[in-house]
């Protein structure tokens, strides 16, 4: 068995932080053994009903190259810092996000509740240095993060987004839709005083966010991210993330717990 991961870079704001995602190392997926390599340009594989089937273990875009000074464990996106870096005007923050994202930007991210071992969200979790599982099934996609043992349940079975949401969510509620080839997934319901990345753009219990999936072929899947949160944002904004397959892989356990020693596989 050999490690598919090298030792990259992620900016923690805590040494505490540090310590736990160095612990990620010893949590990364093997590559199974006897597995033949896979097309990785060949046509998006197909479910029963003919729909593209999104399954697969993915990892992120790698679009951001190491500091000066190397680097010390998992490599981050771009997104992962600043979700909007690819947009040439930045994200349209209201006064008060802007004044909150400074702050939280000068202070090396170090409330960021992944940093602190508290649920990602949508957004941070989509932006993770760790892989994600996605198993498509009639009715239902499901979202493994290899972090704290995280899932999301995406509906397809017909219902519609959900209007009004009694117990908010740190993932809301999910409903998706296909759109041709594209899976089109309204989301709200969301727990108030989110971060959306590790320089802390906000997300309020007012947001709702599109995302619109789409498989290019087997090995690059597509999101593209709208938020809508007036609370936070003076407009709604979109961006795009890319993902690449994974082959030969699985996840494993990298369970962190806040205050507390990393236990993993425990």
């Amino acid at each position: 068995m050999e490690i598919v991961r090298s030792v990259r870079c992620l900016l923690i704001g805590t040494p505490a932080a540090t310590a736990a995602v160095l612990a990620m190392l010893s949590a990364t997926p093997v590559l199974l053994d006897a597995q033949s390599p896979a097309n990785l340009n060949a046509p998006a594989p197909r479910t029963a009903d003919g729909k593209p089937d999104l399954s697969g273990i993915w990892d992120n875009l790698h679009n951001r190259s190491c500091p000066g000074g190397g680097c010390g464990d998992l490599m981050v996106s771009r997104e992962f810092l600043n979700i909007g870096a690819s947009l040439k005007s930045g994200l349209p923050y209201q006064p008060w996000a802007a004044q909150l994202v400074k702050t939280r930007t000068a202070a090396n991210g170090k409330d960021d509740p992944v940093a602190r071992c508290l649920p990602a969200g949508i957004v941070h979790a989509h932006t993770s240095p760790l892989f994600r599982k996605i198993v498509q099934v009639p009715g239902l996609v499901v979202i493994m993060y290899g972090y704290n043992a995280m899932f999301r349940q995406i509906f397809t079975d017909g219902r519609p987004p959900l209007a009004n949401a009694e117990m908010p969510a740190f993932f809301g509620y999910s409903s998706g839709k296909w759109e041709g080839d594209t899976l089109v997934v309204e989301t709200s319901g969301f727990k108030d005083e989110q971060w959306l990345d590790r320089n802390g753009s906000p997300l309020t219990d007012a947001a709702k966010i599109t995302e619109r999936f789409r498989r290019v072929n087997y090995g690059k899947l597509e999101i593209e991210i709208t938020v809508n949160d007036p609370k936070a944002y003076k407009a709604p904004w979109t961006v795009k993330l890319n993902q690449s397959l994974v082959p030969n892989t699985e996840l494993t356990d990298y369970l962190c717990l806040e205050n507390s020693p990393n236990l993993i596989g425990k």
